[in-house]
């Protein structure tokens, strides 16, 4: 009989299969992504609950019924409004960052909580018992619902979620899971994908939630193939600097929720806490009388947050001026630099420009488009934004600034934290309402140059 053991090359970023080596992924690509992985034919097959091997019956969608549905609240808020309201019985949820930013610590979190009502079965293929013991003492965690497993082996996990029949599963991490049956190594593609859609199965057959550690590799996203984010149903990362004690919580993926909300957390000795008032802590510390600063009000899902942005220009060592740009897009940057040069005549054709996003947050939204702008010509000009200013609006290509969306939101949060005076959009002001008690200066503006002179009003 012929052996039907090969080699293949597989990209780790995409998953991308060849029978020979590339330097360049031909599905992605990127350079030096083709790895080589020895496959052997599948010897045996993968044992299913018998729930799962029931032949399935199409009904009416007028039939289905939602009212049942439950979610299990993890004791945090933050980590509850960006899983859409709790977790989803039957939900397989992808849970990614670097190393060190809190991933097992907010699993033991969750255990803590939710030790009290359910049952539990925390599964580590990194950590011994006794490391796992220790971190939970140190964080508090001691609860006899939960049931720890140190295991690598997919097929004895999956029979062990089926003989127990927990409540929630934890699963830390998938890189470390290996299916026996396949010879290439665990963190391979392969691998992470089979395993993950093994925890899948199981999961879905019995109803059973289940959270999954990811890595992530040296661009920051999920280590394994672009499917592994196909097969899940919420992906979340965390975000935020290591040597920081703030981090940020985004959905990239969420069936049951929105993928525009985040949760803001700070890393204690005792593990992570929530922060309920984001703009203040984005805001403390900010300098004043300085040149080359605004605070814009970005909208993260249904939550107004004021974040301070920073402008720095100066002449140019080089023959190429440089741009940099930290928690902004530097393609919008670049285009704000030359609306900025061709339709308001200031000129940063020969002089370095850098803007930077205080609290490690990264900005999406066209609104920060003039707090930015204004940033970098207080720079340019040395002209000092005052600190109870705020401003949002998006530019267009013709220096004219947009309206944009939850006007009245925006404003109304820089009221509480007490500013006084608002630059936005002119097509904005008619929607604007403040609170009772509440007083603002609402400033309409039309385009940058009009922007600017707002800044020198008394």
């Amino acid at each position: 009989m012929a052996d039907k053991s090969k080699t293949m090359y597989v990209c780790s970023e995409c998953g991308y299969e060849s029978a020979k080596w590339y330097g360049k992924c031909p599905g992605c690509g990127e350079w030096n992504t083709m790895t080589e992985e020895f496959r052997e034919a599948v010897r045996g097959k993968i044992t299913a609950p018998a729930r799962m091997k029931a032949a399935a019956v199409p009904v009416p969608i007028t039939e289905i019924s939602t009212e049942d549905e439950a979610r299990y609240y993890t004791g945090s808020k933050e980590l509850d409004r960006v899983l859409g309201g709790g977790i989803v019985k039957g939900s397989l949820v992808l849970l990614g960052g670097d190393p060190g930013i809190g991933k097992s610590t907010i699993l033991l979190q969750i255990c803590s909580h939710l030790g009290k009502i359910l049952k539990i079965l925390y599964i580590s293929g990194e950590e011994s018992k006794r490391q796992l013991k220790l971190r939970a003492k140190r964080l508090g965690v001691d609860s006899e619902n939960l049931f720890v497993m140190t295991e690598t082996d997919v097929e004895i996990v999956s029979n062990q979620i089926q003989s127990e029949k927990p409540d929630l599963v934890m699963i830390d991490s998938i890189q470390t899971m290996n299916f026996k049956e396949l010879s290439s190594s665990p963190g391979s593609v392969t691998q992470v994908r089979e395993c993950t859609n093994i925890l899948m199965r199981t999961s879905k057959a019995l109803d059973i939630p289940c959270i999954i550690v990811g890595h992530v590799n040296k661009d920051g996203a999920i280590a394994g193939p672009k499917v592994l984010e196909h097969i899940v149903d919420a992906v979340l990362y965390f975000e935020g600097d290591k040597q920081m004690s703030y981090r940020i919580l985004r959905a990239v993926k969420n069936r049951y929720g929105s993928t525009n909300e985040i949760g803001v957390f700070q890393m204690t000795d005792t593990g992570l806490t929530e922060v309920e008032n984001p703009s203040l802590m984005l805001l403390s510390g900010r300098p004043k009388n300085v040149s080359g600063t605004c605070v814009a009000c970005p909208m993260e899902g249904s939550r107004p947050i004021l974040a301070e942005i920073q402008g720095l220009v100066t002449n140019s060592g080089y023959g190429n001026p440089r741009r940099m740009s930290t928690g902004f897009d530097y393609n919008r940057m670049s285009m704000l630099l030359a609306v900025l040069e061709k339709r308001c005549g200031f000129y940063f054709s020969s002089l370095d420009a850098y803007i930077n996003v205080i609290g490690g947050l990264r900005l999406d939204e066209p609104a920060t488009d003039l707090a930015v702008a204004l940033a970098l010509v207080s720079s340019l000009k040395d002209i000092v934004v005052p600190e109870d200013v705020l401003a949002f609006g998006e530019i267009g290509l013709t220096g004219e600034i947009r309206a944009v969306n939850r006007a009245s939101q925006r404003v109304s949060e820089a009221a509480r934290l007490g500013f006084t005076k608002c630059i936005m959009p002119y097509h904005n002001i008619n929607g604007i309402n403040l609170p009772e008690g509440v007083s603002m200066e609402i400033i309409g503006v039309r385009t940058i140059p009009d922007a600017v002179a707002a800044l020198a009003r008394k």
